[in-house]
């Protein structure tokens, strides 16, 4: 794990007890895991609370934000406690802190790379097709329009949803064989890249 300089300044401020008191790391520690968790802390409720009321609050949002920032490298990284251990050495924090935030991290580790696996950008997958074939005789505008439309309905499935969701549209003959040819050429592709 990589981190900025801003970032890595925060860690080194997060483990000096004379701007961070250990009741004010505890609760960093966990404030920072449950705003990644559930959302809930703003800065006006970190920065209010009285274990935090005698540092400087731009220490604090360095060092929340690092914190954050530490929290969620680890759970992408799937790191264990040894690795998040010496980075913390490295930041020249006391045993004691490096075991309290160890005990937060790996308590929610499953749930932090939950919360990242469904914030991420991934393209939702086309699981099944259901198509259908309309000819149209005619339509409001024309009286002889006799051409066919495929009505198509892709399941497709995002990652980390359990729930199938349809994506429906309409094509000429023309279209859908495009489409197709595309397909194909894609999947050539993709195959071509896997055996590089």
């Amino acid at each position: 794990m990589e981190f900025s300089t801003e970032v890595q300044e925060g860690l080194q401020l997060c483990g000096d007890s004379a701007h961070i008191s250990d009741p004010a790391f505890n609760f960093l520690v966990k404030s920072a895991c449950d705003t990644l968790l559930h959302g809930r802390q703003r800065d006006r409720d970190v920065l209010g609370d009285p274990s935090v009321s005698q540092s400087d609050p731009s220490v604090l949002k360095q060092v929340f934000a690092s914190l954050i920032t530490l929290f969620l490298e680890a759970a992408k990284h799937n790191a264990d406690s040894t690795n998040t251990s010496s980075l913390l050495e490295d930041s020249k924090m006391s045993p004691d802190r490096i075991e309290a935030f160890n005990n937060v991290y790996m308590s929610n580790k499953i749930e932090l790379q939950s919360v990242l696996s469904s914030t991420g950008s991934g393209f939702p997958h086309i699981v099944d097709v259901d198509w259908r074939l309309d000819y149209y005789m005619k339509n409001n505008h024309l009286d002889h329009v006799n051409e066919p439309t495929y009505l198509v309905t892709l399941k497709t499935e995002e990652p980390g949803s359990s729930q199938l969701k349809d994506v429906q549209f309409a094509c000429t003959v023309e279209q859908l064989q495009d489409m197709v040819g595309k397909l194909k050429d894609a999947c050539k592709s993709m195959e071509k890249a896997s055996q590089s």
